[in-house]
């Protein structure tokens, strides 16, 4: 019989934080009936039954069925219903096709999660270091999909002409806007960058890094490896582009010049009919825009959010000034709290929210880089499925970094790399200028 002293202090740990990754996910679904979490409204966007069985399908396939002698899958039909892109695994239900998996209920996905959570629990204190990596890798894997079940049901309803609210939102207070933006010199010369991820061995890299002098703790694979970049002479915008000045850009025909687009971004507003951020929608009142609380007048003194990168780089033409790179942004978000700002803590109506002072780098909303999302030198994938999970979309696509609203506290840090492709924008994004010096 295993007693107290027995257990090792780092699966205790684990244990806890599998425990309340689980949790929150439960609670944010809670508002949900099984029809709300059934239905698919853009290719982009995942039910949030199929958000639920996929986590937990991550943990019975990477963990359970590949680790633990004995385990027998919960439903031997079910991983081809909810593996998402790992092609190691097989083949797999259409993700377009999501919205019409009526069955399993919403009932049967939550009892396949108490029951992947008790096997997972029951095995953790003998499962080596190597497989709870694995474990920890699921838990940031799963707070990932957090974001996306808030991101996907705020797409979802609002397509519903009820225009309905999931959570009650807190009462506005009118808040002062910013003032004019201030600028925040860069470093220059040649600057680390990344994650010191741990090699293994030759071709291999350990998801889950070492305690070093330069960064500690998760760090996801393409994070890393730590390696030199050279900076320019630059600036960064020390806060996000306000809604108000969004609003001032729509009024000074910012959709309709298309001398401050890119050629793919104009056609896709041409072709889109873009005219403003997504959700917002502009009448005799002035502009409102939908969120998780319903639907409400623009916040002029937030951070503008739900804007593409096409849009993003349209409005940093029109204000005479670039986005950042992401090793500009990561280099000045080095010196900030990853913990701090507006962020992730419970469930409930999420939105970005004015400036409270002073530069912040991390939560409201994610801010497109002008980098492309593309491997840094050296980079090794990692062995086995798991090796899918960021390597094989580095093409077209750019970086976001710093997180947002709907990220849960503690999962980003300033290595963190994000990435969407250009015309995406149901996501918390948003906006940092940068300029030349």
């Amino acid at each position: 019989m295993r007693t107290e002293r027995d257990v090792n202090p780092a699966s205790s740990a684990l244990a806890s934080r599998f425990a309340a990754v689980r949790a929150l996910t439960a609670d944010l679904v809670a508002p949900l009936s099984d029809a709300d979490a059934t239905i698919q409204s853009m290719d982009d966007a995942s039910p949030a039954k199929w958000h639920l069985a996929h986590t937990t399908w991550f943990f019975e396939t990477f963990v359970l069925r590949d680790h633990v002698p004995g385990y027998q899958v919960f439903d031997e039909r079910w991983p081809f219903l909810f593996n998402s892109y790992y092609e190691a695994e097989g083949q797999r239900h259409a993700r377009p096709r999501r919205g019409m998996l009526s069955r399993p209920s919403l009932d049967e996905i939550l009892a396949y999660r108490e029951a992947v959570d008790s096997a997972l629990l029951a095995a953790l204190p003998d499962l080596p270091a190597s497989v709870r990596d694995l474990v920890a890798l699921g838990c940031h894997h799963e707070e990932q999909h957090q974001e996306l079940l808030l991101t996907d049901i705020l797409h979802h309803f609002s397509i519903n002409p009820l225009q309905s609210a999931i959570w009650p939102g807190d009462p506005k207070v009118p808040v002062a806007m910013p003032g004019p933006t201030g600028w925040i010199e860069g470093r220059t010369g040649v600057i680390e960058i990344g994650h010191d991820l741990v090699s293994t061995g030759p071709g291999k890299t350990r998801i889950v890094s070492s305690v070093s002098t330069v960064s500690t703790g998760f760090a996801f694979d393409c994070e890393g490896p730590r390696h030199t970049e050279l900076l320019h002479p630059h600036a960064l915008a020390d806060r996000t582009v306000t809604n108000g000045e969004w609003a001032a850009f729509i009024a000074d025909g910012g959709y309709r010049d298309p001398r401050h687009w890119l050629s793919d971004g104009w056609a896709w507003v041409q072709a889109e009919r873009i005219a403003a951020p997504l959700y917002w929608e502009q009448g005799d009142g002035g502009w409102t825009r939908f969120g998780l609380d319903g639907r409400r007048p623009v916040d002029p003194a937030a951070p503008v959010t739900h804007v593409s990168f096409f849009e993003a780089d349209a409005y940093a033409s029109w204000a005479g000034a670039r986005l950042p790179t992401e090793f500009e942004w990561e280099a000045a978000a080095s010196g900030h709290d990853p913990n701090g700002g507006n962020q992730l803590d419970a469930a409930g109506a999420v939105e970005p929210r004015p400036s409270a002072g002073g530069p912040a780098f991390f939560g409201d909303v994610w801010e497109w880089t002008g980098s492309a999302y593309r491997p840094y030198p050296g980079f090794r994938p990692a062995e086995g499925a798991v090796g899918e999970y960021n390597g094989k979309f580095m093409s077209g696509q750019f970086v976001l970094r710093g997180g947002s609203c709907a990220t849960p506290r503690g999962h980003v840090r300033a290595s963190y790399r994000n990435f969407f492709y250009p015309h995406q924008r149901w996501q918390f994004t948003g906006v940092r200028l940068a300029k030349d010096l």
